[in-house]
């Protein structure tokens, strides 16, 4: 089951109307229509409720106690001064919450509180339980730690040289974690046959997310001895998994509920230590224990971008056209797996669906270091290489003395294909998305025109819509939806996809309410709940939309179908002449022959019993069969290209200069000034900033998912290169 019927084919379709057209406000009643979100007024009105919001009866509160060194053995940890302390009810330590977990199946190397190793400033160590939240950073300070400092990796290089002491016991060797490498095609001849080679080095220093919402929980044993969770997590069923593993509990009787995020961009894609910490404690206090962490502890659990050390070698004709390419990249893990693995595959994996690339050699090497663990930031490691690539593409430009925008026009992939590296691309605009930002940038009047201190720069990016395969490999569907009909013309919608500011909760509603004809105010949503709706593997990848999507179009199509084969004898007109629309089914060759959509719910109830309908979704095939094949499917590919024009905007001599903000950090126990005075940048570093007072304008095209299988969704301007 796909969107077919509802979004037309873009390809099949040439002569489609604009968007904005009266032509195409026809095509659709709900999606794509102005309208309000299904959320919005919750939100305008502060009447949401995110996991900090959340307020129980006799509800304790959580810290954590975290090591002040990247790396060292825990000799002994005496907690009695602590658990002596006023308002303490609990204290918790490794020996209390021994068992490993991580997101992936192959890297299970995380504890909620470290047993007898710390990995970077920041690790949990102890957790105190308390009546109040500032009792339990009082009793922080009471906790006795006796530490063995060990030698400090403090990046992927030094983890390289330094194979001992193992941060982890396993990986390849050393501090190694993963090492990957793939060829496709003879690319030493790729480069023989070249006119031109070359060869380019590119760091990328990561970056981290920060969201506007600090990551919080809550956890209560409820009376039947069972465990509820909610927290601003992404992935509610990989939490639900990691908990019951850790706490020896059966899955049944875990239940996650994923509140509302303030924004995660993959930062809340893992499962946390602080959310199996909440639930070891409410299931020993039997009360409910929150906990949200401070801004400072939002940057230990981290999972940010990887910084990569990548180096590009590149054979071209003299017309731009690539022969072959040698990707290698060397990455910065942090102290811990997370998605490490995954990641690793995916710095190589996406250099061949934006341009045709046909003979491809990739290596890559995630290093362990003592730093907070590196994840899954929007982009999932694609985004470093992706920079390399398209600044040594603007090199090579330069050498053929070629228009950078004209370059890539030569080079993009053909749509309907499949890579060397075999990811079969189905639509492919890239070079629809360069015209545009070439012509509303005045790109051709600008380039190499302006004046010194003047410039724009051209760049392209595409992404997944949704990895093609599950993080623990099983043939069931990735995404399921049930819907209820009620016999007062309301729907519900059950599905375990997480809201996290995306609109995830108003595509759902859209799609349902276009297939049934009715509003999405009718529609109650009911999402992120384990307990409540079908798995879904969660809000990451850009996956929701197209996985959930088709999932809740399937369900929909289905009680329509239920619907009209009661109404058609209703009104004795075929069903296939049946229409769904303005909450009625009618007939379409004579409208006036209707009933109400509650009406038409009845009598399906009345002929089928109790009206109720699943769908799910399951991604196509990949043809990419090799070891490492798994990461860099997807059922389409999103691309965009971007125009940015820099240019200085100088301050009248009057002004006076605008003063550095000071740079203090939220500690556990108090601000903190920067070691580096009021900037917080280290004076090495302070040179590479730009100059205040710089204007930037920016122009993005974006292509986006194949029409004629997906469900449309709204793409930010500006995740791109």
């Amino acid at each position: 089951m796909r969107l077919e019927g509802y979004l037309p084919n873009q390809k099949d379709s040439p002569e489609r109307p604009a968007k904005d057209s009266p032509a195409n406000a026809a095509e659709f009643r709900v999606i794509g229509v102005p309208r309000r979100r299904v959320d919005a007024r919750a939100k305008v009105t502060g009447q949401t409720r995110f996991a900090d919001d959340i307020f129980l009866p006799r509800m304790a509160h959580c810290k954590l106690l975290r090591s002040p060194h990247p790396h060292a053995r825990i000799r002994k940890i005496d907690t009695s001064r602590a658990l002596a302390h006023p308002g303490v009810y609990l204290v918790l330590t490794g020996k209390d919450l021994p068992i490993e977990y991580g997101i992936l199946p192959v890297s299970q190397d995380e504890q909620a509180l470290c047993l007898d190793h710390v990995r970077h400033v920041g690790d949990p160590v102890a957790a105190v339980i308390a009546r109040e939240e500032l009792t339990a950073f009082e009793a922080l300070d009471l906790i006795d730690v006796d530490y063995e400092i060990l030698a400090t990796i403090s990046d992927s290089e030094e983890a390289l040289a330094t194979p001992e002491p193992r941060i982890h016991e396993y990986g390849e060797e050393g501090n190694i974690h993963k090492r990957v490498a793939l060829e496709f095609g003879d690319v030493e001849k790729s480069f023989a046959e070249a006119d031109e080679i070359f060869e380019d080095i590119f760091f990328y220093q990561g970056s981290t997310h920060l969201p506007i919402e600090q990551h919080a929980a809550v956890a209560t044993k409820d009376p039947d001895g069972k465990l509820t969770i909610w927290s601003s997590t992404q992935t509610p069923h990989y939490l639900h998994r990691a908990l019951a593993k850790v706490l020896q509990m059966p899955p049944a009787h875990v239940r996650v509920s994923a509140t509302p995020n303030g924004g995660g961009f993959g930062g809340k894609s893992d499962p946390f230590n602080h959310e199996i910490v909440v639930a070891k404690a409410a299931l020993l206090l039997d009360r409910p224990v929150k906990i949200c962490l401070t801004r400072e502890e939002v940057f230990y659990c981290h999972r940010g971008r990887h910084p990569v050390l990548m180096k590009f070698k590149t054979g071209v004709k003299k017309d731009g056209a690539i022969t072959g390419m040698h990707l290698q990249t060397l990455i910065d893990g942090g102290g811990y797996g997370s998605y490490g693995v995954a990641s690793t595959f995916y710095t190589g994996a996406l250099q061949t669906t934006t341009y045709h690339i046909p003979r491809y050699r990739f290596q890559g090497c995630r290093t362990f270091t003592n730093k907070p663990p590196c994840g899954p930031k929007r982009g999932h490691g694609t985004v470093q290489p992706r920079f390399g690539q398209e600044v040594q593409l603007d090199k090579i430009a330069e050498k053929l003395k070629l228009d950078p925008a004209d370059l890539r026009l030569r080079i993009v992939e053909s749509p309907n294909t499949v890579t060397a590296n075999y990811l079969r691309l189905s639509t492919v605009n890239l070079s629809e998305c360069i015209r545009r930002v070439v012509k509303t940038s005045d790109w051709k009047e600008k380039f190499r025109k302006l004046p010194e201190g003047r410039g724009v720069g051209l760049a392209c990016s595409a992404y997944l819509t949704g990895a093609g395969l599950a993080i623990y490999w099983n043939k069931m569907p990735q995404s399921g939806v049930q819907l209820k009909l009620d016999r007062g013309g309301g729907v519900a919608i059950f599905c375990g996809a997480t809201e996290i500011g995306q609109g995830s909760d108003d595509v759902l509603a859209g799609i349902v309410a276009e297939v049934l004809g009715i509003d999405t105010f009718d529609i109650r949503l009911f999402t992120g709940d384990t307990d409540l709706g079908p798995v879904d593997l969660g809000s990451y990848s850009s996956r929701v939309t197209i996985m959930a999507g088709n999932a809740a179009l399937q369900a929909a199509e289905r009680a329509r179908e239920l619907l009209a084969e009661a109404v058609a004898v209703r009104l004795e007109v075929p069903k296939e002449r049946l229409r769904f629309a303005e909450k009625s089914v009618f007939d379409s060759a004579a409208p006036e022959k209707r009933v109400p959509f509650h009406e038409a719910v009845c009598l399906a109830e009345a002929r089928f019993g109790t009206i109720g309908t699943v769908g799910s979704y399951t991604p196509p095939k990949s043809p990419a069969l090799y070891k490492g094949g798994g990461v860099g499917p997807s059922p389409t590919y999103s691309y965009t290209a971007a125009v940015v024009e820099v240019r200085p905007r100088h301050r009248p001599r009057s002004q006076p200069s605008p003063r550095p903000r000071s740079s203090r950090g939220q500690r556990l126990h108090g601000p903190r000034r920067s070691p580096h005075g009021r900037t917080g940048i280290p004076p090495s570093s302070q040179k590479a900033l730009p100059r205040p007072g710089a204007q930037i304008s920016f122009h993005a095209g974006i292509q986006e998912p194949h029409f004629a299988r997906h469900a449309r969704r709204r793409h930010r301007v500006g995740r791109g290169t």
